[in-house]
């Protein structure tokens, strides 16, 4: 099923979320009393391209956990709700669930306009969120552990590569995105790391365009009047959702070949590849920390878990889904080692645990609420899967402040005693 009509299994998920009925509060639950979780994922609008799947996996690990036993030997029970990619909307589903529903724990977001939205409900009612998505850093809340990428676990080692000469030596750059704070503050970030490497502004074409633009063909032909100055030019994309089933139809419509002009993107995984002519796009890049074709036994039970549980063989998997069978699987670790779901000790629980990721290594929840996670370029192929062209010897520790921004090179975040902030000035002590 592709891009431009995949409903993705919403029935049991709706089914869940209307029969559901409010429950007593963690703290006063009996033993036996099922767990919430809530899953807030548009399954609608512009990002339900992006989102619905999300939703989708959470439902198979809850399923999965309950098979092996539940939670401190109690049921799990889905909360699914639909903020339908309306940036309000989500803070009402966000209290919806934490009030009303009385959930112990929330997975949830893609872009960071809807983070920034629940952010506030989940800092002033003392809920629990696990973010799953590529961000542009600049935070660190105690009521979020973000199990995506920050900047330096995507961007700028994207830039990095693109900039070396196996990656193709890039001269010059096109910066092109959503007009929202991911892309505004990533590229922020992005400009202060090009200046650095004796990149002149002159050099950087920026543009922002809204969610779910449609009509690329003349910012498609700037980006090609600009790359013909004489020097390598490569485009960065914090395009999102369904928008870039346009943008990569426009680039195939104007022959940009990725020998020429390259593209790395970073909202773009094989779900979104998924009902698309991949041909015209071989060789375009993507930056993540996981892809499907890793060959891992431990991706491989993963893929044939989801095909099982998603009815379909055809059916991807793609990064945001691998950040939330982390993010579930550490909330578990810390809800058993805590003894309870209560949001306090769940959280000083979570610091330092370890889940075997889908890539052959281990993620690590630091103390910064960000994981270590390895980076992994690759390059899109025609059956709509990347080969992995580049990845890091290792894990890289998310970093919350950007030290590339001059106000926030000064910062760091630390929710252990004596810190216990997300914007400290270092050294404090």
């Amino acid at each position: 099923m592709g891009l431009f009509g995949r409903i993705a299994r919403w029935g049991a998920g709706a089914a869940l979320a209307s029969a559901l009925t409010v429950g007593a509060p963690a703290a006063m639950a009996q033993e036996g009393e099922p767990i919430r979780i809530g899953i807030l994922h548009s399954l609608s609008g512009t990002m339900a391209i992006s989102e619905t799947t999300l939703k989708d996996v959470m439902l198979m690990l809850i399923e999965e956990q309950n098979a092996a036993g539940g939670v401190l030997g109690r049921p799990l029970e889905a909360v699914v709700v639909d903020p339908a990619s309306d940036w309000p909307l989500f803070a009402e589903k966000a209290r919806e669930l934490i009030e009303q529903e009385e959930v112990d724990v929330v997975f949830g977001c893609w872009t960071s306009v809807s983070r920034k939205s629940v952010l506030p409900v989940f800092e002033e009612l003392n809920g629990l969120l696990f973010y799953p998505v590529q961000y542009e850093g600049e935070e660190s809340s105690r009521n979020v552990f973000y199990t995506g990428a920050a900047p330096n676990q995507q961007a700028i080692p994207a830039v990095e590569y693109l900039m070396s000469d196996e990656g193709g030596a890039a001269e010059r750059w096109v910066l092109l995105g959503t007009d929202y704070v991911y892309p505004r503050t990533t590229n922020r970030i992005l400009r202060a790391f090009l200046n650095a490497n004796g990149v002149s502004d002159d050099d950087i074409m920026e543009e922002y365009t809204p969610f779910g633009h449609s009509d690329w063909q003349t910012i498609v032909a700037e980006v090609q009047e600009f790359a013909d100055q004489g020097l390598p030019t490569a485009v960065v994309s914090t395009i999102n959702g369904d928008a870039n089933v346009p943008f990569y139809l426009e680039l195939a419509n104007q022959g940009i070949d990725a020998a020429d002009i390259p593209v790395v993107a970073f909202s773009v995984g094989e779900e979104e590849l998924a009902g698309l002519d991949t041909e015209p796009l071989v060789g375009h890049l993507a930056a993540w920390n996981y892809f499907m074709s890793v060959d891992t036994a431990e991706n491989e039970a993963f893929i044939a878990a989801w095909h099982d549980f998603i009815g379909d063989d055809t059916r991807v998997t793609n990064d945001p889904m691998e950040a939330h069978y982390i993010g579930f699987n550490m909330w578990v670790q810390a809800v058993e080692q805590a003894g309870t779901t209560d949001v306090d000790a769940v959280r000083q629980a979570m610091y330092g645990q370890e889940v075997a990721n889908l890539t052959g290594g281990v993620a690590v929840m630091n103390t910064n609420h960000h994981l270590s996670k390895p980076v992994l370029i690759g390059e899109i192929l025609e059956d709509g899967q990347f080969d992995t062209v580049w990845e890091t010897d290792g894990v890289v520790v998310g970093d919350a402040w950007s030290d590339f921004i001059p106000e926030s090179a000064v910062l760091t975040a630390n929710w252990t005693y004596p810190w216990v902030c997300g914007n400290c000035e270092t050294p404090r002590f």
